[in-house]
């Protein structure tokens, strides 16, 4: 009996009809029908299987402990963590070249002045429009060429090499301040601008990749980066003041302030690897790698070319917005700004300190402020942007109407504002204005565009805010003519 049983269990097998009848299995046919059981076959439902989900996430390939926990529960960033370690990166980008504005008095009245050398000669003169030229033109085309170009290898190669070689420029400048250049200031002129090449080119890679990197995360971390930015013009203004005032030399206050410029840079350097063993950062990959997953699912090429018109067309009303804040900044700082003088003899900051307070620490202090905003205020919205980015061109000639007076040139123009705290109030609303509204473009950037085009957008955006600056220093150089020849009679 038991033989037959089975025969029939494996028969019912064959046919695909079995049942559960009775507690047991057996052949599906009415004189075994159970009044308490169906009589189809049991299913699961619904499916795994009829997802139509990939081999690799039913077999739930590449999911880990660490992983699954971050998709339940969300990490935070705790103790802000990764927006310190961007804000510090954000001090990196442009140390080299706050470092080296902020160190005018250095070049031009000890370096290349006519005591030191025993010659006179226009190095001092135009040294600042010099450093203007040799730091943006790399650092411009190192910018957009990263865009399109894989320069340097991965990220991690792009940052780590790029932090490198400025460290190594920084060592350079070191020694040539520790030396007597007296006898050959031709000489030291072009190496301090070979290295300033050198130092951009570099800044140029770093700036753009760290700038693309944060264009994973949540946009206010590029506003910490922007901040970062802002604050390593006041750290660079603070470490300036500090080691003049306190430096038995000012060759001994060069070679402390640019020794502090390195620390800053090995500083990034350490972080840099200190991210991925955040679990904030690594969630916000993970959830990158996902979507370049998803949309590799549905036919979408996320390894090909990026678009690059269509992204620039796209982001361009917040590209336009990061260059003309810029432009408008860097026409007015630090060529014009650092060369208007003091107009009472009872101001409260001395002429020693009158540059280096109102000019350098006013501008880069209260930009770093306007940066800080934009954690807690977003206004205006991206639509509206445009109008007070634009508005800010007053500036340009509200600063030629103060007391301008250029190295080596006889001002015609008449002095409008000869009140030094009209002068340093504009001066404050300018730096507030460029921090706050350069934040708002940056971080509006990569909104503006898909998600997986963030990255790019990133990119166009730190190569406009180059350009911007490039744009600005160039046209700086016109300010000298036009207080000497006085624009105003020709408009009449």
């Amino acid at each position: 009996m038991a033989a037959n049983d089975n025969q029939n269990l494996l028969d019912s097998k064959k046919n695909g009809s079995i049942s559960i009848v009775g507690g047991r299995a057996g052949p599906n046919n009415d004189t075994e029908k159970s009044p308490f059981l169906p009589t189809q076959p049991v299913r699961l439902t619904p499916a795994w299987e009829e997802n139509n989900l990939p081999n690799d996430e039913l077999n739930f390939k590449g999911m880990t402990m660490e992983r699954a926990n971050m998709e339940l529960n969300p990490p935070g960033d705790k103790l802000l963590l990764v927006f310190l370690t961007l804000m510090i990166h954000g001090v990196g980008t442009l140390m080299p070249w706050n470092m080296f504005i902020t160190a005018k008095s250095y070049f031009v009245d000890y370096k290349l002045s006519q005591n030191y050398t025993g010659v006179e000669s226009e190095y001092g003169t135009y040294f600042l429009s010099y450093v203007g030229f040799a730091s943006q033109i790399p650092n411009l085309l190192f910018n957009w060429l990263n865009i399109f170009m894989n320069l340097g290898g991965n990220l991690t190669k792009r940052i780590v090499y790029s932090i490198l070689i400025e460290v190594i420029v920084f060592v350079v400048t070191v020694v040539l301040a520790m030396i007597d250049s007296s006898e050959w200031p031709g000489a030291f002129f072009w190496i301090t601008m070979i290295t300033v090449v050198i130092l951009n080119m570099a800044g140029g890679i770093y700036q753009n990749t760290v700038y693309g990197m944060v264009a994973k995360l949540p946009f206010k971390y590029t506003g910490a980066v922007v901040l970062g930015s802002n604050i390593s013009g006041t750290f660079a203004s603070i470490i300036a003041i500090l080691s003049s005032q306190f430096a038995s030399s000012v060759r001994t206050a060069a070679i402390y302030y640019f020794i502090t410029a390195m620390f800053v840079l090995l500083l990034c350097f350490d972080t840099y690897f200190a991210l991925p063993l955040n679990k904030f950062y690594r969630y916000h990959e993970m959830l990158k790698e996902k979507e370049a997953e998803t949309q590799k699912r549905a036919g979408i090429n996320v390894d090909g070319r990026p678009p690059y018109w269509k992204i620039f067309k796209q982001a361009f009303p917040q590209l336009f917005n990061v260059f003309f804040v810029f432009f408008v900044t860097l026409s007015v700082f630090p060529a014009v700004h650092s060369d208007i003088k003091r107009s009472a003899g009872d101001f409260i900051v001395g002429d020693d300190l009158y540059v280096s307070v109102t000019c350098f620490l006013t501008f880069n202090v209260f930009a770093m402020l306007g940066s800080l905003t934009t954690s807690w205020v977003t206004w205006p919205k991206p639509k509206h942007l445009v109008w007070p980015v634009i508005l800010r061109a007053a500036f340009l000639p509200l600063f030629l109407f103060c007391n301008y007076r250029p190295l080596g040139i006889e001002r015609v123009l008449p002095i409008y504002i000869d009140n030094d705290y009209v002068y340093w109030g504009i001066a404050v609303v300018m730096a507030y204005s460029s921090g706050y509204l350069s934040s708002l473009g940056m971080m509006y950037t990569p909104q503006t565009v898909e998600s997986q085009h963030a990255v790019t957008a990133g990119m166009f955006a730190a190569a406009m805010l180059i350009t911007g600056i490039f744009s600005g220093i160039l046209f700086s150089m016109v300010f000298p003519m036009v207080v000497q020849y006085n624009f105003l009679e020709w408009l009449h």
